[in-house]
């Protein structure tokens, strides 16, 4: 694949500038940490169980890491935005749970998922106490602005799944369907996550906006990264097995870009595949050349790297400081996972 223009640096390590935006709000992250422990602790002893192990395999807090970010970015010095930064982090492991039963999935980041330990049922319902926990934290914090822009970011996220839903194993979706789907899905909780920062600093309607649509443009390109890396990153990168996806008719980009530009032959492949989950041990091999044959997986993330362009432009408004710095350099890295 091609080096990725414009970005900073490529010789740094690919985990770099997320470590680094770790690292200037280290302090704001335990505080987070202790907040996320604090509000799973339950009399009813499977929920602090099953949202433990959740929470543990969840990642690195990336969208915790936004809120914490932007807020230190517009010079906030209180503490609101540690309990608000958990509350993110409630909604989107609360999604995570939802997704996994949805999609029957066994694996998350190596781990099995919370479903295939204890079951759908359990699952569901504990997802459903962390959304209640995050709504407790939202009306702790008593701003009706941060009470909208989460609250409507979480019915978003609901609309986007069930988007996700209506779009799977339908090689009719188009571009504009899925792109829906992922902004709704995904990017609608990184823009939330961040435009609250500027909220509790209490600065200009034009930050605020700047920082929501800075994680709304990396959240997009996050996601159609992924959609890349499920077709070409290896198996321990990942988390899960290569191709997921394809197994599972998913509909993503570079998969609608393929089917738009097929002959009738490769459409009867696709829909074989992926609508009638009829799928031969070789079936995902002919699909990565029929990909590479259309170019898709390649101009998938150049619209990446145009999202991740826009994310960096939007923060043009704030001062140089070392916030803004690495989460220009974060911008980078959405893309540079790909190679």
């Amino acid at each position: 694949m091609a080096v990725v223009a414009g970005a900073s640096d490529l010789k740094k390590p690919a985990q770099e500038p997320l470590a680094l935006l770790r690292s200037l709000v280290a302090e704001d992250l335990k505080g987070v940490n202790a907040a996320i422990v604090d509000k799973m602790q339950s009399p009813v002893a499977l929920i602090p169980q099953l949202a433990g192990h959740i929470v543990a395999a969840g990642g690195k807090r990336l969208r915790p890491v936004l809120t914490l970010a932007a807020a230190r970015l517009c010079g906030y010095e209180g503490e609101r935005h540690i309990s608000l930064a958990a509350c993110v982090e409630f909604i989107h492991t609360a999604t995570l749970l939802h997704d996994d039963v949805v999609d029957e999935s066994d694996l998350r980041r190596g781990l099995q998922t919370a479903n295939a330990v204890w079951g759908n049922k359990a699952s569901v319902l504990v997802g459903d106490f962390l959304f209640s926990r995050a709504f407790q934290l939202m009306v702790a914090d008593g701003s009706l602005k941060v009470l909208k822009i989460l609250s409507d970011a979480s019915a978003e996220i609901a609309e986007g799944e069930v988007g996700q839903l209506l779009t799977a194993n339908n090689t009719a979706t188009g571009e504009t369907e899925y792109m829906e789907v992922i902004r709704a899905k995904t990017a609608v909780l990184f823009a939330a996550a961040a435009q609250v920062g500027a909220v509790v600093a209490e600065r200009p309607e034009a930050e605020e906006e700047a920082l929501r649509a800075y994680g709304m443009n990396l959240g997009i390109a996050f996601q159609l990264v992924d959609d890349v890396l499920d077709f070409s990153a290896e198996e321990a990168a990942l988390g899960k097995t290569v191709g997921d996806d394809f197994r599972e008719g998913k509909i993503t980009l570079p998969i609608v870009l393929a089917y738009q530009r097929g002959n009738d032959e490769e459409k009867a492949f696709w829909r074989r595949c992926l609508e009638e989950l009829e799928q031969g041990e070789d079936d995902l091999a002919h699909a990565l050349s029929l990909m590479a044959r259309h170019g898709t997986l390649e101009e998938s993330l150049q619209r990446a790297r145009g999202f991740a362009d826009a994310a960096r432009r939007s923060l043009e408004i704030f001062p140089d400081r070392p916030q803004k710095e690495a989460l220009l350099l974060l911008a980078d890295f959405a893309v540079q996972r790909a190679y």
